[in-house]
């Protein structure tokens, strides 16, 4: 049996974002790969407000840099897709597997180019023209909804929580 999905967080500036995305993969099951170095010291107690009390339920992988991020993901042979601005791609249009990792850039610089090539795929969000970007964590919940859509990937969650 192929790997869930996971999401990778490349060197997070904001601690209340990654909170919230670590939030994200608690509650829905994925691991979240931290690949470092943060623009903060990482800990909980620096994402409390917006991990709130899920840090016991989120599955995290931290990596000490993209170089060791990326010789993992090679080795598990994870295909790799990047959420980012500059793609041609829509999200809604790719076909996703159940085992992509969906990585977002930093909040302030995303990735540089030469790992957004590295990527195996980049997609992005459709936006109205003149305004620049989502917030970070609400681009990776839309993808990551669609993406767990298209592969069957929501488990046997309980309907009706929120």
């Amino acid at each position: 049996m192929p790997p869930d999905m996971d999401i990778a967080l490349y060197e997070p500036d904001l601690p209340q974002n990654t909170g919230t995305m670590l939030r994200l993969a608690a509650c829905m099951d994925v691991t979240a790969h931290v690949i470092e170095p943060c623009g903060f010291p990482f800990s909980v107690k620096a994402m409390r407000r917006s991990l709130m009390d899920y840090s016991d339920h989120v599955s995290l992988a931290r990596h000490e840099s993209y170089e060791a991020f990326d010789a993992w993901r090679k080795g598990a042979g994870r295909r790799l897709v990047l959420l980012s601005t500059k793609a041609s791609l829509p999200y809604d249009e790719f076909a996703f597997q159940g085992d992509d990792i969906l990585m977002v850039g930093r909040e302030s610089k995303g990735v540089p180019d030469d790992i957004a090539m590295q990527a195996d795929a980049r997609v992005l969000i459709p936006m109205k023209a003149g305004v620049r970007s989502l917030n970070v964590a609400v681009s990776l919940s839309m993808v990551l909804g669609e993406a767990m859509r298209q592969t069957g990937g929501y488990k046997p969650f309980t309907k009706g929580q929120s």
